[in-house]
């Protein structure tokens, strides 16, 4: 039946194309379209086979970029959801800027969408900044390992480009609007970059080594001026401060929008058990105004990283004191000990179920709360975990069991590193997030 429906369309094509349609035997007609309709059949078929599969590919490629791409907004910036803190980077070499595990892990970095990295003038060789030296250092290795990294990549328009935060130091020695524009100035060119994608100031102004005699006064609003000034002249991308509580937060964005300049990030020491001391309230009201929190100590200088899971809680003693930490930073942290068996066991529970580990948790609670976690990462397989908290989110309830397994615990640091004291030479300064 439908050979014979096929044979007339045919006779009906020759006649209206005026050919002698007798001229065709109906046994050739039936031979004809017979093939003609196997090979229509065999070719929408290969048809079919090949749109499924191209569409399959596509959704498989859709679904694995969405997976490895996980970004927020920092200002008028998209950035990963984790950063990578470079404070530890430190050259190999006495005499150049070398180190080959760093140059592995920009590389990494870049090509798994998560380059966005945090840095300081003040960063440099361990050594040399151990004592006031090594001005820029990691922002130079930063330039070159960038460079390296995106030379064969640059126009692949699946990979984010590389951010960079750096900071600017307050100095009792800088004491106008120009001294910030030079500082910055000096960091674009060891960046390489025509503009800064974040500049931040690194403290509020808490370095006053003669304030015991009543000598010196606060440079904030100078400060403050200043980074308005870079933006204006277009050195930098978008400005942020570090170490700001909401009172403080807000008088820098009123000065901000005198100039019309906006606030992009406050970055703060916050982590699962680091919400106390005004930490908590300091990110709600950063949320509430459109301010990026970015988060320094989101480990908590390791308790939270599953080097001490219960398994290994018995003997936390020996785990810190083989570790790389100083003999007065093993004595704070062992302080935390009794408190943090139930919350890792939880951290742990939570890993095994999703697939996870205990430090990748310890990132996503921060993600989850709205913040950009910036870890510091050595190498490539710090780096690999780090990223493993991005493409996923904890459950609410997930969230609110540790909370209150984290609640009574108030980490502050250890040693000379503290959430709100820096060590400045001449003894310790504090601020606080109020």
């Amino acid at each position: 039946m439908k050979t014979s429906k096929a044979v007339a369309t045919l006779v009906a094509l020759f006649t209206v194309l005026d050919l002698e349609a007798d001229a065709f035997s109906l046994s050739t007609l039936q031979s004809s379209s017979s093939k003609f309709v196997s090979s229509t059949r065999t070719l929408l078929k290969n048809e079919r086979s090949t749109i499924s599969n191209m569409n399959m590919f596509l959704d498989s490629f859709k679904s694995k970029k969405t997976e490895q791409v996980d970004t927020t907004k920092v200002g008028n910036l998209e950035v990963p959801t984790v950063g990578v803190g470079t404070i530890a980077w430190s050259s190999n070499s006495l005499t150049t800027l070398e180190n080959i595990e760093l140059r592995s892990l920009v590389k990494e970095a870049y090509n798994n969408n998560a380059a966005f990295f945090d840095t300081a003038e003040r960063y440099g060789s361990n050594w040399k900044t151990a004592l006031g030296m090594g001005y820029g250092e990691t922002e130079t290795i930063l330039n070159k390992y960038i460079r390296d990294a995106t030379k064969s990549k640059a126009d692949d328009e699946n990979i984010l480009r590389p951010i960079i935060a750096t900071k600017f130091t307050p100095t009792p020695f800088r004491t106008t609007v120009e001294s910030v524009v030079k500082a910055c100035e000096q960091s674009r060119e060891r960046l390489g970059v025509d503009q800064i994608d974040l500049y931040q100031l690194h403290m509020p102004d808490i370095v006053q080594p003669l304030k015991r005699f009543g000598i010196g006064s606060n440079k904030n609003e100078i400060y403050w001026e200043g980074l308005a000034e870079c933006y204006k002249r277009g050195l930098v991308k978008n400005v942020g401060v570090c170490n700001y509580g909401p009172t403080l937060l807000m008088q820098c964005q009123d000065a901000f929008a005198k100039h019309d300049v906006p606030l992009a990030s406050n970055q703060i020491a916050y982590s699962l058990i680091g919400r106390h001391n005004g930490a908590q309230e300091t990110l709600d009201k950063c949320n509430e105004l459109g301010v990026k929190v970015l988060a320094y100590y989101p480990f908590a200088m390791g308790l939270l990283t599953g080097k001490y899971s219960k398994q290994s809680l018995a003997t936390l003693d020996d785990s810190l004191t083989t570790s790389s930490k100083t003999s007065l930073e093993i004595k704070d942290l062992l302080q935390y000990s009794d408190d943090l068996i139930p919350l890792l066991a939880e951290m742990e529970s939570i890993a095994k179920r999703r697939k996870k580990t205990i430090s990748q948790v310890a990132l996503n609670y921060i993600i989850s709360k709205g913040a950009i976690p910036i870890p510091g990462a050595r190498n490539v397989s710090q780096l690999k975990d780090n990223i493993g908290a991005m493409g996923w989110r904890l459950s609410k309830s997930e969230i609110e069991k540790l909370e209150e397994l984290a609640q009574n615990i108030g980490f502050e640091g250890a040693g000379f590193k503290r959430t709100s004291e820096k060590f400045v030479g001449y003894g310790v300064e504090k601020w606080s997030l109020d």
